[in-house]
């Protein structure tokens, strides 16, 4: 015992300790960034809603109080709060310069999602921010599906499965297969192959291309979880209204924007807009083109003396909206509390939708990830017994 503890000093001692200490961080820290990356990322719907909830929520304190939104938010920047972020104190800064909200927005794009903004301009425009803050808190619980339906494996088979899925066709189409047709060519003597196999080694690449593309795919879906509005701003000026006609033939942004431009229609009837321009500023507030030039439609109708539930068929996809419509107008105004369950219908559809799309598009990934490699082994497996056959019958 004497000899082992002599042998054992005191440096080979300090350099275990060390290397368990580098091999610890080299395993956890790739792992923990790897983990924040995957949560900053999921979580980034969230924290633009928490942004916007805590600007509405300043912005609605001041309306109370009897101060304008313009003061309440010069006030709170001269706090010099960090917590309220740069935008934040930069659009106080160009308030304390002597603009309005709505133009101080516009100035700072990635502080409040387009629509919030829009929202906010139809409140300016007759007269009373506050009316128009109930639809810009039920446009924030969106962030909340999104959240989810990221969570539905998206996120983590964007970062996890797919690029260990698209490394094994590559690697067996490079490395493994050359060397199997190789032995079988020498050791089946001329035989061929049984016919799945031949297809699967001399088509290969159309198994490789699959699963580029399925990559492809998720990688362009999480590129526009993540960027959000800004990036349909950056697209939007590259191609424009091609992500306005993209985003209304989704199932789900279809319901939202027609709740969306639904509930904005019934404040300003109720706030007593005159009905064209009330189309045209409920239009607005989606921020969406595909809904603008529906709402065109809308007013020019509305010029011909179609009445308002005729003429709003072109925005409506069912006929439901009209029905409660015409129904609202016959009980003599209360626009939005006879379309508040219509409302939270949409809402509730839109939900389930974009739910049900992400487990079925997940689901669809995995299915033919697990086809793609399934025949590639089942192949490899068809020659391997073909050759153990001709060998047991030599």
């Amino acid at each position: 015992m004497a000899d082992t503890l002599q042998q054992f000093s005191l440096p080979d001692a300090a350099g275990l300790v060390i290397n368990f200490l580098v091999y610890v961080v080299a395993g956890l820290v790739p792992a923990c960034a790897a983990t924040y990356l995957i949560y900053f990322m999921t979580t980034i719907p969230m924290r633009r809603n928490q942004r916007a909830r805590s600007f509405l929520n300043l912005v609605e304190l001041g309306l109370q109080s009897g101060r304008t939104p313009e003061a309440i938010i010069v006030d709170a920047s001269s706090s010099r709060d960090r917590s309220l972020g740069a935008r934040f104190h930069l659009l106080a800064a160009y308030l304390e310069g002597g603009m309005r909200l709505t133009p101080a927005l516009e100035k700072v794009p990635r502080f409040l999602p387009p629509q919030i903004v829009s929202t906010l301009k139809v409140g300016e425009r007759i007269g009373d921010i506050g009316k128009v803050l109930p639809a810009c808190r039920h446009l924030m619980r969106d962030a909340v599906s999104q959240v989810r339906g990221a969570i539905n494996y998206l996120v983590l088979l964007a970062f996890v499965l797919t690029p260990f899925s698209l490394g094994v066709p590559i690697v067996l189409r490079t490395k493994v297969l050359p060397q199997f047709k190789q032995i079988f060519a020498g050791m089946l003597e001329g035989a061929p192959l049984p016919a799945f196999s031949r297809f699967v080694f001399g088509g290969s690449g159309l198994f490789t291309q699959i699963q580029v593309a399925v990559v492809a795919f998720l990688w362009l879906a999480m590129l526009a979880y993540v960027g959000g509005p800004r990036l349909g701003l950056w697209v939007n000026r590259v191609l424009p209204g091609f992500p306005d006609v993209v985003t209304s033939r989704l199932p789900w942004r279809r319901k939202r924007l027609q709740r969306d431009f639904s509930a904005m229609l019934a404040v300003l009837l109720d706030s007593g807009v005159p009905e064209r321009e009330a189309v045209n500023l409920a239009a607005g507030a989606t921020a969406n083109s595909t809904m603008v030039h529906r709402a065109e439609k809308v007013t020019a109708l509305l010029r011909e003396g179609t009445a308002l539930p005729d003429a709003i068929h072109a925005m409506d996809d069912c006929g439901e909206f009209r029905w409660r419509l015409r129904n609202a107008l016959q009980h003599g105004g209360g626009f939005l509390r006879a379309l508040d369950g219509w409302h939270a219908a949409l809402d509730a559809k839109a939900f389930q939708l974009e739910q049900a799309s992400a487990q079925l598009i997940t689901t669809c990934l995995v299915l033919v990830n697990g086809v793609v490699v399934g025949c590639i082994t089942i192949a490899i497996f068809l020659a391997l017994v073909s050759l153990i056959n001709g060998a047991v019958l030599w």
